[in-house]
């Protein structure tokens, strides 16, 4: 099992705010991996930091990928399937410059096409040529000495077709399966959030992530995955726009799970979509590590079960029940030592001779001292203020 997580774009707490100053920051987060973001449009001012990042991911062997235009029509006219290509083609220089491993890239509305067999064999098409493009730009033969050693012995980035979260755009999960299964070079983008979001928030337990990576293998025969993964707002089988994790009602702490105890297989690539990028990313890290912990944890518990087992003479489900008997019991202690025990009933005061008058103002100074006291008697629950 191989997972690789990182941010969509430069770590927010990155000072520098350049893609390189934002590796660094990535690298030292014990982060592996990025996806350069040029979801508009790609800057010309901006190739002299793709160079300069293909140089250091080169050399520390850093995963980079990089993410197309959102706003693609693959499925409009000719003057709009020109446009988007124009931005893609602008993307795909980019790619070659970073060294990217994935190219991620958006089809857009259905169109004029509508729903079906038609839009799909459209989409690849226009992909099929995406493919032979990116090929043709890596191997440049009139490139005959590339500055960039990766482009002269690497091989081309891989396609990536998005999964999309509205309903009226192309790219659900069968029909991203379908166009990847047609067209060689291509693969599937698995956005989790839209994924849940356009099937009304299915992704809840780790059996939902067992029997999507399953599909996806069936389908493809593919161990690599490329993923996007973020909290969602959606309504109606539409996303709304992306949240941080911990608000939202997909949680990751079931895909952590499947990855540790079901996913020994994958090779898969992890990036936060997340408002909080590396924050995110990090928290994913962070489950990832407690579901490691608890399935070592579990091992340990069933390997003393049968070396007491072998011992004992006792057989495995009554060491366990025994076990559950024994947790119960403390737990049943615990509760009844934390309930406060009923305050005694505080002994009557000695009447005092009434020979003793003088004795009363002494008594007022006491109830005073015992007020001066009281202003500085706080409750225990006065601690949850701050």
């Amino acid at each position: 099992m191989a997972v690789k997580l990182g941010p969509a774009g430069v770590p927010l707490s990155c000072k520098g705010r350049t893609i390189v100053e934002g590796m660094d920051d990535i690298i030292s987060l014990g982060l592996e991996t990025m996806e350069v973001q040029t979801v508009r449009m790609v800057a010309p001012q901006h190739f002299e930091q793709y160079w300069q990042a293909g140089v250091l991911a080169n050399k520390t062997d850093f995963e980079m990928n990089i993410h197309g235009p959102y706003y693609s029509e693959l499925l409009g006219g000719k003057v709009e399937r020109g446009r988007s290509l124009a931005k893609i083609e602008a993307t795909l220089q980019a790619a070659r410059t970073i060294n990217a491993r994935h190219i991620t890239l958006h089809t857009g509305h259905y169109g004029d096409f509508g729903r079906g067999q038609a839009a799909n064999q459209q989409v690849a098409n226009v992909f099929s040529g995406i493919v032979d493009r990116v090929h043709e730009i890596w191997h440049d033969d009139e490139d005959e000495f590339p500055v960039f050693p990766w482009i002269k012995n690497g091989t081309p980035s891989k396609i990536g077709v998005e999964t999309s979260g509205r309903q009226e755009l192309w790219g659900s999960l069968e029909e991203v399966l379908e166009v990847v299964n047609h067209v060689e070079g291509t693969i599937p983008v698995l956005n989790i959030a839209h994924i849940h979001a356009r099937g009304h928030g299915q992704m809840r337990t780790s059996e939902d992530y067992g029997e999507l990576f399953d599909m996806v293998r069936e389908s493809i025969g593919t161990k690599e995955f490329y993923c996007h993964f973020s909290g969602v707002e959606h309504r109606t089988g539409n996303a709304m726009h992306y949240t941080q994790i911990k608000k939202s009602d997909l949680n990751f702490e079931p895909l952590a799970e499947f990855i540790v105890e079901d996913g020994g297989w994958l090779d898969i690539t992890l990036i936060s979509d997340s408002p909080l990028l590396e924050h995110d990313a990090m928290y994913m890290m962070q489950n990832i590590e407690k579901s490691r912990h608890k399935q070592l944890e579990r091992k340990a518990r069933e390997d003393r079960r049968r070396a007491l087992s072998l011992q004992t003479g006792k057989s495995e489900e009554e060491l366990r029940t025994k076990e559950s008997q024994i947790a119960a019991a403390r737990g049943t202690t615990a509760s009844a030592a934390a309930t406060p025990a009923e305050p005694e009933a505080a002994p009557a005061p000695k009447e005092e001779p009434a020979a003793k008058p003088a004795k009363a103002p002494k008594k007022e100074t006491k109830v005073e001292e015992k007020a001066e006291d009281d202003v500085f008697d706080f409750d225990e629950e006065d601690d949850d203020l701050f």
